[in-house]
């Protein structure tokens, strides 16, 4: 930086050296944390001209240390440091003009103190244009110009810049989608320590995007990021720990993971360490605990969380058995579209627990079920058209909603499904395709797909008898999981 000269080269020489040695004083006084003293020494550095005293100076008032906080103050100090040409001290007035601290809220502003300490390659200034751009602030959003800009800081070391690039690689915003560009950026970024970049790659190599997928990578991405305090990298981590991906299975390092999360509030993390509690895995099986957990994941409307809550009430596990409360959280979890909640509130409305009983409400709930392809509202759809239950009866209907649930594997559905086609109710009758359904659902031990398997092979020959295990093996071996 260069000096202020006062009066003359003499004058100037010994001023130099005098409020370099305030500066200095303030520096130690810094280290050794009295904040007092180094605003008096920085003080008295800053009104002679020295422009690194006046800029520490702005810090000082702008954190409230050794002073009270008083942004005003901070732009003052700020302002002269900038108008000699300090690139740190320009970039931040810009921070606090686009942030309204200590001045009026001026983009116009924000954007030409950024712009003068970008002309000097600053990087935090190149990478807040670029922001602005992004974000429309003061300009017309473009993401090719927010582009430019982070590119210009990133080329400089800049690892926000870098990671924001690898985001915009991913997203094709402001330049063409582009998975391997995207890992590139991200990995200067992380390579530095940037923990976002560090969980973002993680990311990529977890899904192959980008880079080869490597489980172990991303684990040791996801580790590095975990232990700089990122959440999602956190549960991230959980996640392979629970379910051995990239590293040994362990749910007691999964439980520490998740625990980490959590107290961060990431209602992920909530969710599956109350899972873990209740149970059993890699903590003490703890229902109340595991409630708990629940109840914080679903306070912040993460659907699982409500449903399992409800789940709950509806049982009395870790509470007092409530079916209205049951209800409510049901509820909440299938206004969010959760498949498992839908079905449970057509049951509810069916049988008219924890709420009035309502036919109409009912049916509507599964149906929402089953167009998500939850088999046990498909297969309740099913039975309700099959028997003209609340709505007219319609074979045809109980026979599409029957055979999707079937192909899911759901026994009872394949039972009726074979029924339909015994009776020939909405189908032309097929004792083949009956006793492959009859087959097929006794395989899983329901008794009276048994019951009907042995009736139908008294009234079938034996080449239907062959033809119909045939198709049943053929179907088993295509749907084995």
């Amino acid at each position: 930086m260069q000096l202020l000269l006062i009066a003359g080269l003499v004058l100037g020489l010994l001023t130099s050296q005098a409020f370099a040695g305030d500066f200095e004083d303030g520096m130690k006084f810094v280290l050794s944390k009295d904040y007092a003293k180094a605003v008096e020494s920085f003080r008295k550095a800053a009104e002679v001209g020295n422009v690194d005293a006046q800029f520490n100076l702005g810090v000082m008032y702008a954190k409230g240390r050794g002073v009270s906080q008083d942004y005003q103050q901070a732009v003052v100090w700020y302002r002269k440091a900038a108008e000699q040409g300090d690139a740190p001290a320009q970039s931040i007035l810009g921070f606090m003009h686009l942030k309204g601290q200590g001045v009026t809220q001026d983009y116009q502003q924000a954007r030409m103190w950024y712009l003068r300490a970008a002309e000097k390659g600053y990087p935090v200034a190149l990478y807040n244009l670029g922001v602005m751009y992004a974000k429309g602030q003061g300009v017309e959003r473009d993401y090719q110009q927010a582009m430019s800009w982070y590119l210009k800081a990133a080329e400089r070391g800049h690892a926000p810049a870098q990671s924001i690039l690898g985001f915009m690689y991913l997203k094709g915003q402001g330049v063409s989608e582009d998975d391997p560009q995207a890992a590139s950026w991200y990995r200067k970024a992380a390579e530095q320590g940037y923990v976002d970049a560090q969980y973002a790659l993680g990311v990529l190599y977890a899904k192959g995007r980008g880079v080869a997928q490597d489980n172990r990578e991303a684990v040791s991405w996801y580790q590095k990021a975990a232990e700089q305090g990122n959440a999602d990298a956190q549960f991230n981590l959980g996640v392979a720990y629970a379910a051995g991906q990239g590293i040994t299975q362990d749910n007691q390092q999964a439980a520490s993971w998740y625990l980490k999360a959590a107290d961060q509030g990431n209602a992920r993390a909530q969710f599956k360490l109350g899972v873990l509690y209740a149970r059993g895995r890699g903590v003490t099986q703890d229902d109340e605990e595991a409630l708990s957990w629940y109840r914080k994941a679903a306070e912040q409307g993460y659907g699982p969380a409500q449903f399992n809550l409800g789940v709950m009430y509806a049982t009395g596990r870790g509470v007092t058995q409530d079916d209205h409360k049951a209800v409510s959280w049901y509820g909440k979890a299938a206004e969010q579209g959760d498949a498992d909640a839908q079905y449970n509130m057509g049951v509810r409305y069916d049988d008219g627990r924890g709420v009035g009983k309502d036919a109409r409400e009912a049916l509507s709930w599964y149906l929402k079920s089953a167009e998500q392809g939850y088999a046990r509202a498909q297969y309740s759809l099913g039975v309700k058209y099959d028997n003209g239950q609340d709505v007219p009866q319609d074979y045809s209907q109980a026979l599409s909603w029957y055979r999707k649930a079937a192909e899911q594997n759901h026994p009872g559905a394949q039972t009726n499904l074979g029924i339909l086609y015994y009776k020939g109710n909405g189908v032309k009758q097929d004792f083949v395709e009956a006793e492959k359904w009859f087959n097929i659902a006794s395989t899983a031990g329901y008794e009276d797909a048994k019951m009907n398997s042995e009736l139908m092979t008294k009234l079938m020959t034996p080449e239907q008898v062959a033809e119909a295990q045939r198709q049943a093996s053929e179907w088993k071996q295509a749907h084995q999981k």
